[in-house]
């Protein structure tokens, strides 16, 4: 796991569409998900619902979302 992806959950989180996340990020939306899909992967568990390029955070995902924006505001 490496910093940007969680950089990049938070946004896509936050924002919950993968096409302006990814605009917000200065990023491709295909890189944007390859790095989601990674994360998901080394984690091992499902962190959104997609519908199309609309997303929605898994509720039990959500401390995921909370400590990094946590551990964020303390840097």
């Amino acid at each position: 796991m490496e910093w940007q992806q969680l950089e990049y959950f938070q946004t896509l989180a936050h924002i919950q569409h993968v096409t302006r996340a990814a605009e917000s990020l200065c990023i491709t939306q295909p890189a944007l998900s390859r790095s989601m899909a990674r994360l998901e992967e080394e984690l091992g568990v499902p962190l959104f619902d997609r519908k199309g390029r609309t997303i929605n955070i898994k509720p039990l995902r959500t401390t995921l979302f909370e400590a990094g924006r946590s551990h964020a505001d303390g840097i």
